[in-house]
């Protein structure tokens, strides 16, 4: 994992007071003889976890590692889970990568404490991958293109039956939906609502990445050389339809840079070769299953947004965005 752009960087003599002392002697066990740590960076842009760049000084070089602590109650709790699922995925990407099976860059896996055995809280450490979130709006069509094809290639990934994640879980329901105060358009989630009171739609499942968007991909380059580097935070990683993530995808980008572009998405990831529903109501539950999740003005994505420098994505835009995306999906595919 990587974030370069966002970082804090604290020095060696205030390195146990920033309360992980036993983490950091869990990490330095684990390196090479004679590898310190000597630096670290406060990474931001997240905020279900405590990132941080380790910078290590080694025999053969320094080397940089990020370890990603759980330290919020509700994340401690279901930290075994998460974290295990992380370094199992992480086993997973690089066995494909290994067998050219699959184009996915992803972080190698150096360690996981999942249940804070050894830590001061539940823990994983991985490398350091090259690049850095791009939420500006800089070359937005061509990020689209890019997150399209990294997407369709997630998608790709053969996986063993035994081998394969959980399937998916709904992060909304119809009873936890929570509607603006004073919308103009109450009708409107009304409709919105109604689509995902019904059963799930029949779908054909595959590897998901399940938390896929602007924030979990990394870049570097300009231009006509701007490439993915990177795809981080595999937690959620699961087993359903493609039209989930592509949903995920799709409502991160309307937020983010407008309705039109969040619109767009799905048409750039079939021209990569991705396939989704060719029922137009099936595609449209999954895309406000998702959508709906942000109700009633996706604060809960603001904060790392604006951390790191989308200042401009005050809650009454976001509330706005979403409330024009719902309404654009349903004119297409309701």
């Amino acid at each position: 994992m990587a974030e370069r752009e966002s970082e804090v960087t604290v020095a060696e003599d205030q390195l146990d007071d920033a309360g992980w002392s036993r983490t950091r002697a869990w990490v330095e066990r684990g390196l090479p003889p004679g590898d310190r740590i000597r630096a670290v960076a406060a990474l931001r842009g997240g905020w279900t976890s405590q990132m941080r760049r380790l910078d290590v000084e080694g025999e053969g070089g320094p080397y940089s590692l990020v370890l990603r602590s759980f330290v919020k109650p509700f994340y401690v709790k279901h930290a075994r889970g998460l974290l295990t699922r992380e370094a199992d995925i992480l086993r997973l990407l690089a066995n494909a990568k290994a067998n050219a099976d699959a184009d996915v860059p992803a972080a190698r896996l150096h360690a996981v404490d999942a249940a804070a055995e050894h830590c001061d809280h539940p823990s994983l450490l991985m490398s350091l991958l090259p690049g850095s979130v791009r939420l500006d709006e800089a070359d937005v069509e061509r990020t689209s293109e890019l997150l399209a094809r990294q997407l369709a290639a997630i998608h790709g990934l053969r996986v063993a039956e035994e081998a394969r994640p959980r399937t998916y879980e709904a992060w909304t329901s119809p009873e936890r939906v929570r509607f603006p105060v004073g919308s103009r358009r109450p009708d409107l989630w009304e409709r919105a609502v109604e689509v995902i009171r019904r059963p799930p739609p029949v779908h054909r499942p595959c590897f998901l990445h399940r938390d896929f968007h602007p924030g979990n991909v990394l870049f570097a380059g300009t231009g006509a050389g701007l490439a993915v580097t990177g795809v981080v935070d595999w937690v959620e990683t699961s087993w359903g339809p493609a039209d989930l993530d592509v949903a995920h995808c799709s409502t991160a980008l309307a937020l983010l840079h407008g309705v039109p572009v969040g619109m767009r998405f799905a048409d750039r990831y079939v021209e990569a070769g991705g396939t989704l529903s060719d029922d137009p109501a099936a595609h449209l539950y999954w895309r406000l299953l998702d959508a709906l999740a942000y109700a009633p003005d996706a604060e809960k994505v603001a904060g790392p947004w604006r951390d790191l420098g989308r200042t401009d994505l005050t809650p009454a835009v976001l509330a706005g965005r979403l409330e024009e995306y719902l309404l654009a999906l349903l004119r297409r595919y309701g």
